[in-house]
């Protein structure tokens, strides 16, 4: 089987400064959903980064579709083919109302602005997201920016998602709603970065963290919990 992501003996880090992770080997295939955890620092969205091109690559080889990519424009044929969500929807939305950022990868991709637009408003009438095509996105809360962040990728048909946080800072409507959204995708390979590991168990199979700049499978499983406290609602923290 082709990897559509296979990276092999990557180093990569942030200009003038030190290695974030080396000789790094990972890969996604089709149908793998693959949840990624680890402390703050440790390099999760440095690789995601690193697998969209937009952080350097100092040695080691990333394959991307069978693939090998090097250059700009390497890359950007990549792009068009992964749905990358970014850690703060700020940095995905720009366009002057949600119709238009949403068209935006469509039309990258070579379709018409009828097609795009067409294409949007099917994208954001699945997602039940229908009333916000005349919205202007700076205006929206911080989970209605997730949703059309998320909906701005999907219309493009991606073969693999790329999610970097995707549910950092929501109410439990809109994480569920995303998970939702998620589960629905069960065609597509997903790589999806999370602090919280109920989330990871219900849209991922496979559990893994960075250590020491690698890659490690995690001998558990993802598992959601369910657990009773005496302080009943009363905030809380687990160590």
């Amino acid at each position: 089987m082709t990897a559509i992501i296979d990276l092999q003996g990557v180093t990569s880090g942030h200009p003038g400064q030190k290695n974030i992770f080396q000789n790094l080997d990972f890969r996604l295939n089709q149908g793998d959903r693959i949840g990624l955890m680890g402390p703050n620092g440790c390099g999760k969205s440095t690789l995601l980064h690193t697998i969209m091109g937009l952080m350097p690559v100092r040695s080691g080889k990333i394959r991307l579709f069978g693939q090998a990519v090097q250059t700009e424009s390497d890359f950007h044929a990549a792009r068009l083919r992964l749905g990358f969500l970014f850690q703060h929807a700020d940095d995905q939305l720009f366009s002057p109302s949600v119709l238009e950022d949403v068209a935006f990868g469509p039309l990258n991709q070579g379709l018409n602005r009828e097609q795009a637009i067409q294409r949007a408003r099917e994208t954001l009438f699945q997602l039940g997201l229908e009333e916000f095509e005349d919205r202007i996105p700076y205006k929206l809360s911080g989970g209605e920016k997730k949703l059309v962040a998320l909906a701005t990728i999907l219309a493009m048909k991606p073969e693999a998602l790329l999610l970097d946080e995707p549910t950092t800072g929501l109410d439990r409507g809109t994480r569920d709603r995303i998970m939702e959204i998620l589960n629905r995708l069960d065609d597509i390979a997903v790589l999806v970065i999370s602090h919280e590991p109920d989330f990871l168990a219900e849209v991922t199979n496979t559990l893994v963290t960075l250590r020491n700049g690698c890659v490690v499978r995690c001998e558990a499983t993802p598992h959601v919990h369910l657990h009773v406290h005496e302080g009943g609602a009363e905030p809380h923290r687990h160590e």
